[in-house]
Formats: C-alpha cells, structure tokens, sequence
C-alpha cells in the first residue's frame, strides 16, 4: 500500500510541473492567489496521498541539518515574529472587506502551500539520484514546452500574422484542462496556456535554464539540440514581456559565461554556437532587414523605462505602489508593519503622480468594492514593509547562499552534474531577478529547484562521511 500511494502522489507531483504553464482557466475561488494555478489542483492531490503515505509509515525526510533549510525555516519564524509584535496593528486593519487577522492567515496559507512542495519535492527527490531527477524533470519541463509551443505558434499565427484560418484549431484548446483561450488582437501579444503574457514570462523563466543545456548535454552534434533554446527566445520575443525579454537575456549570458568559464571544451562549445548565431543573425537580418530593424527597435524603446513610467499607466502603477512600500519600511525599520499587511500601511501613502487620472487605483486598488488587494509588485520592497531589515535581509541572505551554494558545487562536481549545478544557477539567477517585479511566492520552480540543490548537498555529506 504504501508504495502504491508514493507511485500515486510521484504522478500527480510530476502532472503537476507539467501544468505549471496552465493558468488561464476561469479557477476555484477558494485557493485564493492560487485558483486559477491548474498545476496546484494536482499538487494538492498529491499532497493528500503523500500525507497518507507520511501517516502510515510515519517518517518524513526533513533536511533540518542543511544551513539552507535553516535560514528558511529562521525566515518563517521571523514572519511570525514581526506579525505577533504588529498585532495590536495587524488586529485593527481593515479594507477591502477583509481585517488585518484574516489577510495574514491567508497569506500565511499561500506560503505554507509552496512549503508543502518544495517538502514533497525533496521527499521524491530521495528516491532517486541527482542524474535520474535532473532527467526526470527536464523531460516534463520539454514535454510541457512544446505543447506551449504549439499553442504559441498557432497564436502567433493567428493575432500576430493575421490567418484567421487557423482560429478555429486554436479554439479546440479550449477543451485542454484548466484553459480558456483568449485571443490579443488589440496589442497582439500571446501569453499560449497562461492567462497573461507576465504568467507565460514565469513559466520561460522557469524552463528556460533546463531547456538551455540540451546545448551540453546532448550527444548529437546537429541542431536539434539547439531547438529548445531558440523557441524560448521566440516565445518570449512575441510575448511582448519586457521583463521576460531582459531576464531570460540575462540568463543566458549567465549559462554561457559560466560555461565558458569552465574548461577548454565548452569553450570551443560557446565559440561556435556564438559563432552560428551571428552568422544566423546576420542572414534573417539581410533578407528581412526593415521588419528586423523595426522589431528591434520596438523591444528597445518597450525597455525605456523612463518614457514608460511617465506613459505607461502600469508602470506609474507598478513604481508607485513600491515607492509606498519602502515609505512604510522607513516608518518601521526594524520589524515591519506584519506579514500581509503592506497594503493597509501602504494605502495612504500612494504617491499622486501615480494614482493621479489612473484607472487602475481608482477601479482596483483604490475600490473597496473590489476584494482583491493590490499586489506589491516587488517582493523585496514587500518584504521590506512587512518584515523590516530583518526579515529582509535574511531571505536576501537565502538567496545568495543558493546563488554561493550553486557556483560551489558547479566547482566541485564533474560531467552532468556541473552541467545540473548550471541549470540550477542560471535558475535563481531569474527568480532572484524576476521577484524585482513580483511579490508573489507562488514561484513553483523556484521550490522545486530549491529542493534539488538540497539533495545535492545532503548527498555530497553522506558520501564524504
């Protein structure tokens, strides 16, 4: 029985990854944050039967000697802690229907969800080598790509080339799990199974560093293994993502810099596959030279943030509520205002040059009306309100231990398992930079690579001991 139930709760753990992408789908209002996540629907059945399984054999592997599980689990504490000395505050805040008390367990609930994961993670990840898990999981990351792919392209197609013909095939999506297709013929951006661009950038955020070492790792020298990468950049490219765009850029440099930084042969590797997308380049540029040019120049001016912010209503949004959070982190530097509170703190101090004859404010944030609280846009600002300097800076500190933890054992290990520690690098690397602009832990990837280089610690001590 109780290998059957670990069977079970691996499947539905692994459906889960691969529904990461699927979002767009109308959701079960009760999951809060999560109900329009189709992978957490998964992720819970297998939570069920993993605590089933934990019941009857009453055992659970717990990295509690890990200096990296210990600075989360101090992180958690400490969350408790700036909450229980805010509560006098905590307990008289109310908007949005919703009292100071209630928006803490919620957020709190949020948290304890990706916990759960990354546990399960690391449990499933016992059974099985460093290799076999790297493998396992690339594989349904690919799997999961391409159908994105497919849905993308004929996306693409539809709103960015205009064959309407093919609406009709996009619209059998309809009946895949946890979809709803919605077509962006206004600002003729795709975002496949995800319900906005910004949700599919997460996603290729999240692959795009395991999709990347198909380069090294495949034994073929032709130019399939090239594909994964190259479809990352055209997905990113049409989903008009500024962010996606910056970040998966970053994380590439990283993959290719630090391969080249590793021995003569991926070297020689990174010198041809430069070499080839030169070459590449310049010949999309020579026969489609004034599409190339304006394509190009319109990513560049989408990434003037100075002219974005005075004109671009999401942006002054965007800046505005971070401005407010770091204005209540200077109110209570030390503890913060509580966990899930930012938004009560923050609310009167939106600055007028960003909800001045901005619908967003006077619609959403600024609407009691509408349940839903304003996201913070930056974890780290939200930290900052909520957790004070403390708080932050011990995720910060958890943060650049995983980025210290990867380039070590990068040094430290050889063949794939460099290759693993790479992927795992270039990773972070995007969560880290993707969470300037999000301040959500609801990252399913993070968690799930958090829990790999883990394992890989914990193996190395058992086979030095």
């Amino acid at each position: 029985m109780s290998l059957t139930l670990k069977n079970i709760y691996k499947i539905f753990f692994f459906a889960g990854i691969f529904f990461i992408p699927v979002n767009s789908y109308e959701g079960i209002s009760f999951l809060g944050e999560y109900k329009q996540e189709g992978a957490i629907v998964l992720f819970l059945i297998s939570y069920f039967f993993f605590l089933i399984n934990i019941a009857f054999k009453r055992f659970i592997n717990i990295p509690y000697k890990n200096i990296i599980f210990q600075v989360l689990v101090l992180f958690i504490i400490w969350i408790i802690i700036s909450t229980l000395f805010n509560f006098p505050s905590v307990n008289q805040n109310y908007i949005k229907e919703t009292s100071g008390i209630n928006r803490f367990i919620r957020q709190f609930f949020s948290l304890t969800i990706v916990l759960l994961l990354f546990i399960l993670a690391y449990n499933i990840y016992t059974d099985y080598t460093v290799k076999n898990i790297f493998f396992k999981l690339r594989r349904v990351f690919l799997y999961s790509f391409i159908l994105v792919c497919i849905y993308g392209v004929i996306e693409i197609l539809v709103v960015y080339y205009g064959i309407l013909s093919l609406k009709k095939v996009i619209l059998l999506f309809n009946y895949f799990p946890f979809t709803n297709v919605y077509l962006d013929y206004t600002f003729k951006r795709i975002s496949s199974f995800s319900l906005e661009p910004p949700f599919l950038a997460i996603y290729l955020m999240t692959i795009a560093g395991w999709m990347y070492s198909y380069i090294v790792t495949s034994k073929k020298s032709n130019l399939k293994k090239y594909i994964p990468t190259i479809f990352i950049f055209i997905i990113t490219f049409y989903s008009g993502s500024r962010t996606a765009l910056v970040v998966i850029s970053i994380q590439f440099i990283v993959f290719l810099v630090t391969l080249f930084s590793i021995n003569n042969y991926y070297r020689k590797l990174v010198n041809r596959f430069l070499l080839a997308t030169i070459v590449l380049l310049i010949a999309v540029f020579s026969i489609k030279s004034n599409d190339f040019s304006k394509a190009i120049n319109e990513k560049v001016n989408s990434l003037n943030f100075v002219n974005n912010l005075l004109e671009n209503t999401s942006n002054r949004t965007r800046f505005g509520i971070q401005y407010a959070s770091i204005i209540v982190f200077t109110e209570n530097p030390i503890f913060g205002v509580g966990f899930g509170q930012q938004a009560y703190k923050a609310r009167p101090k939106y600055p007028k040059w960003a909800t001045e004859n901005n619908y967003e404010f006077r619609l959403w944030y600024l609407n009691d009306k509408v349940k839903s609280f304003p996201p913070g846009y930056n974890l780290y600002t939200r930290l900052l309100a909520e957790t004070g300097i403390i708080g932050f800076f011990i995720f910060s500190f958890l943060l650049g231990l995983l980025i210290f933890q990867s380039k070590k054992l990068i040094s430290n290990s050889l063949g794939l398992e460099k290759i693993i520690n790479v992927v795992l690098l270039v990773s972070f690397t995007g969560f880290i930079i993707n969470w300037l602009q999000i301040d959500s832990f609801r990252i399913f990837g993070f968690w799930i690579c958090l829990a790999l280089i883990i394992k890989q610690i914990q193996d190395r001590k058992v086979e030095n001991a």
